[in-house]
């Protein structure tokens, strides 16, 4: 008998079990083309006439197990042709998974990524703050509640410690207000610690509660920044007007904040200056429409702002920017009170020439004056 084919667990676990077709063999004396009919391997038994001996002499079991044996063969080849398709089909999905990421990295990287928005402003003022510019400082306080206050800077020469007090409290915008003689307000308006910054002369201040309109809004709420179209035809306007954004724009990330807008700060250039106002958006219902009617009333507080210089660093530098038609307040005091002493000296000079007028009128005596008395 031709020895069985060994084979181990796990390629009978891996090989497809099929039912075994029955192959019927008659056990009598078969002949030579019997013998030639029945496909079978005699490769391992030897010679061809000892293979066909041996099939004479075979039993049913035996050929049964032999059939059963080749058909296992088949079905083998046919699974490792079938599991190298799947594979060479897994390869190629996997390239093309490969080829779809990298366009989709190459997607994502071409859109622009989203950028929080930190922005955080100190708020402090020099020594001798008046009670106008301390209530407009609270005012400014109100109106961002990104800000953070500080108090008073002892010195006004050093204007370098302003980057470090900032850095202390996690600020990355300054809002400082000089004072100079009680009387003039200069804004210093930085992105520290690197700049650039600006100065600026403020005038025409009136705070909330000196103003008493009858606009309102919700305190700490985000505002619309509203800018005029002049800022975008000079390059140190469209500066001012970044700047503008960063410092008085109220982040969505910060803790203070409320989800609301309800009001406007609008910035315009007129005369070569700025307007600040602060508006209340006040919605209405129409009465035939369905449509809201939007109308602004003004809240406060209102000052105009004139640029005296735009540095490259924060609180100095160099120049790049600067107003020459700008006139200091000391300046026009001086001429202001020349002018005074101009009209003094005409006073004077004109109660010297009437005296001189009135000796010089005055007539000779008359020699026949006590004639007829």
């Amino acid at each position: 008998m031709a020895p069985r084919n060994k084979r181990t667990r796990d390629d009978q676990e891996e090989a497809p079990r099929k039912r075994p077709e029955i192959v019927s063999v008659e056990l009598g004396g078969a002949s030579d083309d019997d013998v030639d009919d029945v496909d079978f391997d005699s490769s391992d038994e030897g010679s061809d006439g000892e293979g066909a001996v041996s099939l004479a002499t075979m039993g049913r079991k035996e050929l049964l197990l032999r059939a059963e044996a080749a058909e296992e063969e088949d079905a083998e080849e046919e699974g490792s042709d079938i599991e190298e398709q799947e594979e060479e089909n897994e390869d190629e999905d996997e390239e093309d998974i490969d080829q779809g990421e990298t366009q989709e990295g190459v997607q994502k990287n071409s859109k622009p990524a989203f950028r929080k928005n930190k922005q955080r402003v100190l708020l402090l003022s020099s020594r001798g703050i008046t009670e106008r510019y301390r209530h407009l400082l609270k005012d400014l306080g109100t109106l961002m509640p990104h800000s953070k206050k500080e108090s008073k800077l002892d010195s006004k020469h050093q204007l370098n410690v302003l980057n470090e007090l900032a850095e202390l409290s996690n600020c990355n915008n300054c809002l400082y207000f000089e004072i100079r003689k009680h009387t003039d307000l200069y804004m210093w308006m930085s992105k520290t610690p690197n700049g650039p910054s600006v100065k600026f002369h403020v005038q025409n201040v009136h705070t909330m509660d000196e103003l008493r309109m009858t606009g309102n809004c919700l305190k700490g709420s985000r505002p619309i920044l509203s800018f005029d179209k002049n800022f975008d035809d000079q390059p140190h306007y469209q500066l001012l007007k970044e700047m503008f954004t960063q410092t008085f724009g109220s982040p969505r990330t910060s803790r203070k904040l409320k989800p609301f807008i309800d009001h406007v700060l609008s910035f315009s250039i007129a005369d070569d200056k700025i307007w600040f106002r602060n508006y209340q958006i006040v919605e209405k219902a129409a009465e035939r429409t369905k449509e809201k009617e939007i109308s602004l009333i003004e809240i406060g507080p209102r000052f105009v702002l004139s640029v005296m210089r735009v540095f490259d660093g924060s609180f100095g530098g160099s120049t790049l920017f600067e107003n020459r038609e700008f006139v200091s307040p000391n300046e026009i005091r001086r001429t202001r009170k020349h002018e005074l002493s101009q009209e003094y000296r005409r006073r004077v000079e004109a109660g010297k020439k009437k005296e001189e007028k009135q000796r010089n009128s005055k007539l000779p005596e008359d020699p026949l004056a006590d004639v007829f008395k």
